[in-house]
């Protein structure tokens, strides 16, 4: 059994949890969290520790980062100082090289891995980037997110000061362009012209279109289901209009925990370094007999 602990427990911790119990291969250790804060009470019954006493309830194999993007980085590095794997889902596309780099060498000096960028998109939406690209290397991919509502951009409203809850919609306009539709529900006092301001010039958001909208209440409006829509036109050799197309409407916050899940499954079985998912056999992600896998899938 894979030991496993995650480390965050928001709504893709939540997710992260189901998806381990229903996995046939992992154990839950412990919940790496500084506080009991947010653990609903079905779930009290989870060991819960604090970053600094992550060995605390034993070895752990692999730690799953369900936290926001901008806190994964030192979370990770400071968790492969410990000998432990770290997976995580990574969104901030620009600088998933840099990070690469710098979880390469940590985890190369610990002996283990990370992977990094492992939920949808970055993720498993890459998977479908690359095999589209080997299958028409010469064209154009358009990704198309939404309509739905965007953890990462959310949790990047919920940062800005005077934000006390926010939700962000992308609606997709076609040929990769996205319009943010964010909801921010303010605390008191709060001025909506400098919320406005801040969000608009945050990297999450600074490329799009985007327009900030006050609520009363998120809790009203709020919905987790987010989709994507990919396609190619290309050429396969001397043949042109490949036309290859790829799209799924989620629960975001599942199906991200999910991929962490099976991508913590495939990190322990790979030499020390950091990887990205496109780097990774697909068959080290999923549970069982390389044999029967093989017999079934091929």
């Amino acid at each position: 059994m894979l030991k496993t602990a995650i480390v965050g427990f928001g709504n893709v911790g939540k997710c992260v949890y189901e998806a381990i119990k229903t996995a046939p291969d992992m154990e839950l250790m412990c919940v790496i969290k500084r506080t009991e804060a947010g653990l609903t009470p079905e779930l009290k019954n989870i060991r819960v520790t604090d970053p600094k006493d992550a060995r605390k309830y034993g070895d752990i194999d692999v730690a799953i980062l369900a936290s926001p993007s901008r806190s994964c980085p030192d979370i990770a590095e400071a968790l492969l100082g410990m000998g432990i794997c770290t997976v995580d889902s990574y969104d901030m596309h620009a600088g998933i090289w840099d990070l690469k780099c710098r979880l390469d060498a940590a985890a190369k000096k610990s002996g283990k891995t990370a992977v990094i960028a492992a939920g949808w998109d970055p993720g498993s939406d890459s998977v479908i980037r690359a095999l589209f690209e080997a299958m028409a290397p010469k064209g154009i991919t358009y990704t198309n997110f939404g309509p739905g509502m965007s953890m990462g951009h959310s949790v990047a409203a919920k940062s800005v000061e005077g934000v006390e809850d926010a939700l962000s919609a992308t609606i997709p306009l076609g040929t990769g362009l996205h319009r943010r539709m964010v909801y921010v529900q303010l605390a008191p006092g709060a001025d909506i012209e400098e919320v406005t301001r801040a969000i608009v010039s945050d990297p999450y958001f600074s490329h799009d279109e985007t327009h900030v909208i006050q609520v009363g209440d998120i809790s009203e409006i709020m919905d987790v289901g987010h989709g994507v829509y990919l396609n190619r036109k290309g050429v396969a050799g001397a043949s042109h209009n490949q036309i290859l197309e790829y799209s799924m409407k989620i629960n975001g916050p599942a199906v991200t925990a999910q991929v962490l899940v099976n991508a913590a499954r495939a990190a322990v079985k790979q030499p020390p370094g950091c990887y990205t998912l496109i780097e990774l056999p697909i068959i080290d992600m999923l549970p069982g007999e390389k044999e029967e896998l093989i017999k079934r899938l091929v």
